[in-house]
């Protein structure tokens, strides 16, 4: 399978003229190992088409203006856990000694909780072991596809095949509450507020994956609880 998590990684990466022209070779990649949904091929062949078929500058800024002028989309799966905590920084340095045991090299300017980088990680794992891996942030992907489905973008796509991937639950989880894209002001008000702290922090004892997996568990346990408590309605939603 891991032919497909490195499709959907490009698919999810900042747009390219070389990601234009391999566009048929991604989508063979995704039908012919069968981890996506049949149902799912579809959608992620008319994304593909319009990737293919859109000029290359338009298709960057429609990236920037989804997933870096809005918090609420960031692509960074331990932002939509622990903010800027001192528990992010923990759970950054697990996942990086994790890549670094199964030879995942990382760019500079990489952090490693860039959903696509961890896709590529995924790529490396035995298919049991991978889709272990990527169901612990299962809900962060829901919460993610959901909030894609109201911006109409095709990438909705992308984002639902993976939450079914990871068997991810209907209700959406990420901490970090909707925003309006287009309201500037109140988007860096968001990005200035305090860090809200999720996860086990300096309580676990425990290394590497276990850690890791504890504070991503931890952070949607308490995502959830939240909502629980709140007024019966479903959340609009690394």
């Amino acid at each position: 399978m891991a032919r497909t998590y490195r499709a959907l990684a490009a698919l999810l990466s900042y747009p390219t003229v070389a990601m234009q022209r391999a566009t048929e070779e991604i989508a063979a990649a995704i039908a012919e190992e069968g981890l996506v949904d049949a149902a799912a091929l579809a959608p992620i062949q008319s994304f593909l088409d319009e990737i293919a078929t859109t000029d290359i500058y338009e298709l960057q800024e429609r990236y920037f203006a989804l997933f870096d002028r809005s918090r609420t989309l960031s692509l960074h799966l331990f932002e939509h856990i622990h903010g800027e905590s001192r528990d992010r920084g923990q759970a950054m340095a697990d996942l990086i000694t994790l890549y670094q045991e199964h030879g995942l090299e990382m760019a500079a300017d990489e952090l490693p909780d860039f959903l696509p980088l961890f896709l590529e990680f995924l790529s490396l794992l035995p298919d049991a072991e991978a889709r272990a891996m990527l169901a612990e942030p299962a809900g962060i992907l829901r919460a993610l596809a959901d909030r894609l489905v109201a911006r109409s973008t095709g990438y909705m796509a992308v984002m639902a095949a993976l939450a079914d991937i990871a068997g991810a639950p209907m209700l959406a989880v990420s901490d970090i509450p909707e925003d309006n894209p287009d309201d500037l002001e109140a988007m860096d008000a968001s990005w200035e507020e305090a860090a809200v702290r999720f996860g086990p922090g300096e309580a676990v004892d425990a290394c590497g994956t276990d850690r890791l997996r504890h504070q991503i568990r931890a952070g949607q346990r308490d995502a959830r609880k939240d909502i629980q408590h709140a007024a019966p309605q479903r959340v609009s939603a690394a």
